[in-house]
């Protein structure tokens, strides 16, 4: 129904416990490349930014591109510790099942990433075919353009909309596009150290979510409660 409310989810760290493996890799990749970095690094500066925009933070630091293989060659890695070690967010397909109204996918990382995750994880099903990509837009987060355009192809209005974010650049695209955001730092790459997890929470706060929660079974009242 046009007008009506909308769940929007990320992806990597909310809906797949991915952060931690993509983190690794990347830290890796990025020292190959001659920009030292480490993986409280890349949480801090690159975590839920699109890769075009880490890519452009990198060159600008280098100096110089870097080589379209070299990144091609992070995605092929990243994929196949995926297939090693992806699992869901604990506790997400039932929490979905559960709100009372429509959800989608708005993600940073490319369509054919998206989906091989959600495939892996057995969500697919769940979210098939709503699923947006900061491909689809010319600015990705923090910019609102990817949460405007979901809402836009869903049918829904931008301030009966609630975002599902565990980054900082993700709770600044849905404040930018009106939209309650609901920080989560139950994945793995946040959960697993308290004072990190402490940390992050007030982060999200600070960069205007409206409540931060760890566990997915508290999201359909969350999502009431910030709906109003």
């Amino acid at each position: 129904m046009p007008g009506s409310g909308l769940v929007i989810f990320d992806c990597d760290g909310v809906l797949v416990d991915s952060e931690p493996i993509s983190i690794r890799c990347t830290a890796a990749a990025l020292n190959r490349f001659g920009y030292p970095i480490d993986e409280d690094g890349v949480f801090d500066r690159f975590l839920g930014a699109s890769t075009a925009s880490m890519v452009a933070t990198v060159e600008a630091s280098l100096g110089r591109p870097l080589a379209p293989e070299a990144l091609d060659d992070l995605r092929r890695e990243i994929l196949a510790a995926f297939d090693r070690d992806l699992t869901a967010i604990p506790g997400v397909a039932e929490a979905a099942a559960r709100l009372e109204r429509p959800f989608c996918v708005a993600s940073s990382s490319i369509p054919e990433r998206i989906r091989h995750s959600l495939r892996l994880t057995g969500l697919l099903p769940l979210f098939e075919p709503a699923i947006f990509s900061a491909t689809m837009v010319v600015h990705g987060k923090p910019a609102p353009d990817l949460f405007l355009l979901a809402a836009k192809r869903m049918g829904a209005d931008p301030a009966r909309c609630v975002v599902v974010e565990d980054s900082i650049h993700g709770v600044r695209a849905g404040q930018a596009a009106g939209m309650a955001v609901l920080g989560f730092t139950g994945g793995g790459h946040i959960a697993g150290d308290p004072a990190r997890r402490e940390r992050h929470a007030w982060r999200l706060k600070q960069a205007g979510a409206a409540l931060v929660f760890d566990r997915m079974e508290e999201l359909p009242g969350l999502v009431r409660e910030v709906s109003g």
